[in-house]
């Protein structure tokens, strides 16, 4: 009877941990894409494609964003809109802002309330991106997402609108 109960046990325990991978809490990861695969037609006319994970997984979170920037030395701020692709956790984003002025994009895979991953587009004058980082910190032995304060998108964005009015 002890012997049954204990490979139950053990079937249970062996079952919880197989289980479990899916079932885990962990951040999400996200990841920017370019250029553009033309030939997908639900990609197609996508300035690029954000990808959302969850660890490699890639996950149907919820995508959101903005584009900030500086035009004519005045601050703005745009919603992005994000939409599905052919492929699971891809969404394309189609170009809202306008041409002139420096932008970035920032970006975020959402897991849950307060649970994202962000990635900062930085765009260059040429309206290209330019650069492409996910701000991280360590957890632990855990590399994982770091928040992304809007005053640090604002510092960075006028130091670079600066810099290009110099070389104007």
């Amino acid at each position: 009877m002890q012997t049954r109960i204990r490979s139950l046990a053990l079937a249970a325990l062996a079952t919880a941990l197989f289980a479990a991978p899916g079932l885990a809490k962990g951040p999400p990861w996200i990841s920017i894409e370019l250029p553009v695969n033309p030939y997908d037609q639900s990609m197609r006319g996508a300035f690029l494609l954000v990808h959302a994970f969850h660890h490699q997984t890639p996950m149907g979170f919820i995508v959101t964003g903005t584009a900030e920037g500086i035009v004519n030395g005045e601050r703005r701020s745009l919603k992005l809109a994000f939409t599905e692709t052919s492929r699971e956790g891809v969404y394309a984003l189609k170009r809202s802002w306008p041409e002139e002025g420096t932008w970035t994009l920032v970006i975020t895979a959402n897991q849950g309330p307060g649970d994202g991953a962000t990635a900062v587009v930085d765009l260059g004058s040429d309206g290209a991106v330019a650069a492409i980082r996910v701000p991280t910190m360590q957890r632990g032995s855990w590399t994982v997402p770091a928040p992304v304060s809007l005053a640090d998108i604002d510092a960075s964005l006028r130091t670079r609108a600066a810099a290009l009015a110099r070389r104007s």
